[in-house]
């Protein structure tokens, strides 16, 4: 099983992140630790991650806690006993709909295990999950590194660590992704703590402004 983290180590692998990179040691210094971002391996949580695809945050949380109200615990069982137009009623777009029927068929018919993903590999991980309609490489990346904490994820398909990124190296926007790969190569074998300092520092200049 690869590596993973936990809340007693995460500020000494900041520490020492910002110990190889100065653009980490500024952001510890201007805006402190990230938050110790974690959520339980439920379906709960992926249909939270499937509803966060390329919308706002907040918007995600909001169909999230619409469906929760609808049927009070968000399960396999509990979302497929809703019609196509009550999802819709829970600001599902047909598009996720279809993806998070999906993913609760596979769980429901034993296809998906979300607890044997606790015991595989980030790769096995990712193709188990990819093989699932509606979840791909972005959407595995939020669940290895929010859910199981794996510690060398870098979700390049991430528009905020992407911008965060560009920003703090004084990079130009057209910067090529293999560029950005390059870069968060020698963040080694912890880049889903350096994807962290990334987001906290995008999230922090968003609400100070």
């Amino acid at each position: 099983m690869n590596a993973s983290f936990n809340q007693q180590n995460f500020h000494s692998l900041c520490d020492d992140l910002a110990s190889r990179d100065a653009s980490f040691n500024s952001i510890i210094s201007a805006f402190g630790y990230p938050p110790f971002w974690g959520r339980p391996n439920t379906f709960e949580s992926l249909v939270h991650i499937i509803l966060e695809q390329q919308v706002s945050l907040a918007s995600a949380w909001s169909a999230l806690q619409k469906l929760k109200n609808r049927t009070g615990q968000i399960t396999p069982e509990t979302l497929l006993a809703l019609s196509d137009e009550e999802l819709k009623a829970c600001y599902f777009s047909r598009q996720k709909t279809v993806y998070a029927k999906h993913l609760a068929e596979n769980l429901l018919y034993g296809v998906l295990n979300l607890q044997q993903l606790e015991h595989l590999k980030d790769e096995e991980v990712r193709s188990k999950l990819t093989a699932i309609k509606g979840i791909g490489n972005w959407t595995t990346d939020i669940y290895l590194i929010f859910v199981l904490h794996r510690t060398d994820i870098f979700p390049i398909g991430d528009l905020a660590v992407v911008n965060a990124l560009k920003r703090l190296k004084n990079l130009p926007t057209n910067t090529p992704k293999e560029r950005l790969l390059q870069i968060a190569e020698a963040w080694k074998p912890f880049r889903t703590i350096a994807t962290m300092l990334l987001w906290h520092e995008y999230l922090s200049r968003r609400k100070i402004k």
